[in-house]
């Protein structure tokens, strides 16, 4: 996986890193990388219809199941960062992505996320299906991933799951 392959992917959020993200060790704390992944969780969730407003008129919401973080390079303040995404399998119920955490002003890959979330009906509090038209957009971005010529650095710890399971 190259810089260049990974800024192929959709970019979901691009920020200056500020001052009061640094930690005593003089790089970026790791709570910061969370919050710049769940920035562009939003973003994607918005580009697969699974918005704010989605979620309000179907009662409907989506669970975080699994993460797994990885650090390759360290973030400085006042360094450019941009995170792409790419998503990697999905069931009836669940997505599996990953998040790429990129240094602009280094050109070094930083971190992934690598994160399973299901659909969720906020009335039962359970996991549910897709609605349709959320299945066509997950399914339309498998398939640019899937015409991609590398392989996701991938944990092997994180699977789909039995939908059934949760």
């Amino acid at each position: 996986m190259t810089i260049d392959q990974l800024h192929a992917l959709p970019l979901y959020h691009r920020q200056i890193i500020p001052d009061d993200y640094m930690d005593a060790m003089g790089h970026m704390n790791v709570r910061w990388y969370m919050a710049l992944f769940d920035e562009a969780t939003w973003h994607f969730f918005d580009d697969l219809g699974l918005s704010t407003d989605y979620f309000k008129a179907h009662q409907a919401g989506g669970f975080a199941l699994r993460h797994f973080i990885n650090y390759w390079s360290e973030v400085h303040a006042g360094e450019t960062v941009a995170v792409h995404t790419r998503l990697l399998e999905r069931s009836a119920k669940r997505f599996h992505f990953m998040h790429f955490l990129i240094n602009e002003s280094t050109c070094q890959a930083a971190a992934s996320l690598e994160s399973l979330c299901t659909h969720a009906d906020l009335r039962q509090r359970k996991s549910s299906p897709f609605p349709p038209a959320i299945a066509e957009r997950l399914d339309a971005h498998l398939v640019k991933n899937q015409r991609l010529d590398w392989q996701a650095p991938v944990c092997g710890a994180i699977t789909l799951l039995p939908d059934q399971a949760i």
